[in-house]
């Protein structure tokens, strides 16, 4: 009698539960297959202000609603993601080709729709909340930064980086920025302060509060501020600044050439001619770079630096010469309808010569 080999009970249950385990399985990942693909990945971060920001992974669109966020976009080389900006975004030049969704305080929410962005990039100081409510009722991820000190700016440009998809671009713009700065202070670390006023607006006068990043620009130029206050943009008396007499008189504007125009346009308003530095012409013009909380600052920084201290830049040698004119390039650029300061402030552009207002 020929034996027949049967299948063992505990075998044949244990093959049959491993099918059905595997159907399940192919069963399951047919059906999910389809969602996974359709759903994006996100990512969450904390922005500046302290919020949650859901970012989508990765980030390939950009709108940026604030002049120095556009700059410090360009300066990480992500310029080829960012699809659209603002029409105070006018550094460097390319920036001005981009699609433009209107001004930072009340920008276009369909345009910017339009554009399907990743992420929004806003400040917190020159964008409105409402905006940045609007934006994530139409399900638009934003993130905002706010940046008080140079310390800050090269911080958050670097936290931007890595929000965008590019921290390694980010470590190496700051570093180079934190180098610039350091090779600085050493040229100019141990001599005084010059007393200065930097001018924001002429008509009436405002100047800077102690806490701004530009009152620590200042400082970082081997200057400080006449102006002792709390407030971020205080007006101040021309009786005030004539009792203080500060050494020189600072402008921030597009082309140094409108140095004389400011002066001689300051000269002739009533009770200017009371201070010092304008009726002996004692004026530095600074790159309006200094208005924004950007990488650039850090040229104007350098460039009020050596108009406050120009014997510490005394070169001996042509080589070390040419290597501070190529580490200090002028900006060029064209000039900037400026705009506005924090929500409820000036919201104008420059009406008197040598006036002008932050646009962030």
């Amino acid at each position: 009698m020929k034996e027949v080999a049967l299948p063992r009970p505990g075998n044949a249950v244990l093959a049959a539960t491993a099918a059905l385990l595997f159907c399940a399985a192919l069963s399951h990942a047919q059906s999910a297959s389809p969602i996974s693909s359709a759903s994006p990945a996100y990512r969450e971060v904390t922005d500046e202000t302290g919020r949650t920001v859901r970012v989508p992974q990765p980030v390939n669109r950009i709108v940026s609603l604030a002049p120095s966020l556009t700059e410090t976009v360009y300066a990480l080389g992500l310029q080829d993601h960012l699809v659209g900006d603002t029409e105070f975004c006018d550094y460097p030049a390319d920036a001005q080709k981009k699609t433009k969704v209107g001004g930072g305080i009340n920008p276009s929410l369909e345009l910017i729709a339009n554009l399907h962005p990743d992420i929004v990039l806003v400040t917190k100081a020159f964008n409105r909340l409402e905006t940045v409510q609007s934006l994530e009722n139409l399900g638009i991820s934003s993130y905002a930064t706010d940046p008080h000190t140079v310390e800050e700016i090269i911080s958050s440009s670097k936290k931007l980086s890595d929000v965008l998809g590019a921290p390694e671009a980010g470590a190496t713009l700051a570093r180079e920025m934190k180098r610039r700065l350091a090779d600085l202070q050493q040229r100019i670390g141990a001599r005084p302060p010059k007393r200065v006023l930097f001018v924001v607006w002429t008509q009436p006068l405002i100047s800077v509060g102690e806490r701004t990043f530009i009152a620590d620009a200042l400082r970082l130029a081997g200057a400080t501020s006449i102006v002792d206050s709390a407030q971020d943009w205080p007006q101040v008396s021309l009786e005030e600044v004539a009792r203080l007499q500060p050494d020189l008189l600072v402008f921030a504007e597009s082309h140094s050439e409108s140095a004389s125009p400011a002066v001689e346009a300051l000269a002739t308003l009533p009770g200017w001619s009371i201070v010092e530095a304008v009726s002996k012409r004692r004026v530095a013009v600074i790159s309006d770079a200094v208005n924004r909380p950007a990488p650039r600052i850090v040229s104007a920084i350098e460039d009020l630096a050596k108009q406050l201290h120009p014997d510490a830049f005394v070169e001996k040698s042509g080589s070390n010469k040419e290597k501070i004119e190529k580490d200090n390039p002028s900006p060029n650029q064209r000039p900037t309808a400026h705009s506005s300061f924090s929500p409820g402030a000036l919201q104008a552009r420059i009406a008197v010569p040598g006036g002008c207002a932050c646009v962030r």
